[in-house]
């Protein structure tokens, strides 16, 4: 089922089967597209909203000498533009990290959907109320973390988020993305990622090598993270969720 990453192990927004067959039955198309390839233009008209369904997707904001800023990641599961469904444009950009596999919703079937089943607005809200969560963690993470801080925070949340889609167990996930990605992320230079990653090697909290991560100490990554995975409502939450909560709270 094409459908069976989104909103899985999310507290409080479970679909219920007749509901996950309708938005399945919903998709118009499923596409593949390479890697690094813009999929929705900033300003552009949407009548459709895509769910990703393999691969890393980003939103970003180019300032005016064409520098990005990535304001968010996106993994399998997540339904990347739902908010062109009221909205119909966005203000950024949508890309692909690497190579993707994405399913095409019709803002029209959406329509037809809530219309029919009331009861499915509120989770496709959560939905958006989530990427919203989730954009408060960034700012705090650009904001108050250091350098080592804003890598481990974004590996730990990218770690809770690919456990709830069953892309991680936990301690070991592929990210295919580039140091310089981090970089984008994080809001900091190639050279310092670089360094921060060897930081974290040297101190055995986690390798990240050929878009392979090993989390080596869940609990100490997630405290010098000062991660707490509760803004992201995931019912089976690594195994670091409360082992954090502890850390921090001592």
């Amino acid at each position: 089922m094409l459908t069976e990453r989104f909103l899985r192990h999310r507290r409080g927004a479970r679909l219920e089967p007749e509901e996950r067959a309708r938005l399945e039955e919903a998709i118009s198309e499923v596409r593949q597209i390479g890697p690094r390839t813009t999929i929705v233009h900033a300003g552009d008209p949407l009548d459709y909203s895509t769910l990703l369904l393999d691969g890393f997707l980003s939103r970003y904001i180019d300032d005016r000498e064409g520098l990005r800023q990535l304001v968010a990641v996106h993994v399998p599961g997540d339904f990347v533009d739902l908010h062109a469904f009221p909205l119909k444009v966005l203000d950024h950009d949508v890309a692909t990290m690497t190579a993707a596999s994405i399913a095409i919703v019709p803002h029209a079937d959406l329509n037809t959907i809530v219309h029919d089943m009331p009861g499915i607005v509120q989770k496709l809200w959560f939905s958006t109320l989530i990427d919203a969560a989730i954009y408060r963690a960034w700012l705090f993470r650009l904001g108050r973390l250091d350098a080592v801080g804003r890598v481990a925070h974004f590996l730990c949340e990218i770690n809770a988020r690919l456990v709830s889609a069953g892309l991680s167990d936990g301690s070991h996930f592929s990210l295919g993305i580039t140091q310089a990605d981090l970089a984008e992320i994080c809001g900091l230079t190639t050279v310092h990622v670089n360094r921060v990653l060897r930081h974290l090697r040297q101190e055995r909290l986690c390798v990240f090598r050929s878009s392979r991560v090993e989390i080596a100490d869940p609990e100490r990554l997630a405290l010098r993270a000062q991660f707490d995975p509760a803004y992201l409502y995931i019912d089976a939450a690594p195994a670091i969720a409360s082992s954090a909560r502890e850390l921090v709270s001592a």
